[in-house]
């Protein structure tokens, strides 16, 4: 199991990432696109990375609004996994 990482780690790692936000246990972004195809091509290129990973994030889709949620439910909160499945999330246009 992934070990937590402590608030002060959590932050210093969030602020490297643009457009994450930490709510709680979890970190999310939110990305919003021209329609609903181009919203859901973009979550179809998060299944590679994230089967690579063994680490899956939880997604809601309504029309072109993605949110993307991370958390390490095993672990029960953030762990050093979410922060680099983000890293590669934010590359993912």
């Amino acid at each position: 199991m992934s070990q937590l990482l402590t608030e002060a780690e959590i932050r210093e790692r969030a602020n490297s990432l643009s457009g994450w936000t930490v709510e709680g246990n979890q970190l999310q972004i939110r990305r919003t696109f021209k329609d609903f195809v181009a919203a859901i091509e973009f979550v179809n290129k998060l299944v590679e990375p994230a089967e690579l990973a063994g680490h899956h994030p939880d997604i809601e889709i309504s029309y072109n609004k993605v949110k993307v949620t991370l958390t390490t439910h095993d672990a029960g909160g953030l762990t050093q996994k979410d922060f680099d499945l983000a890293s590669v999330i934010s590359q993912i246009s």
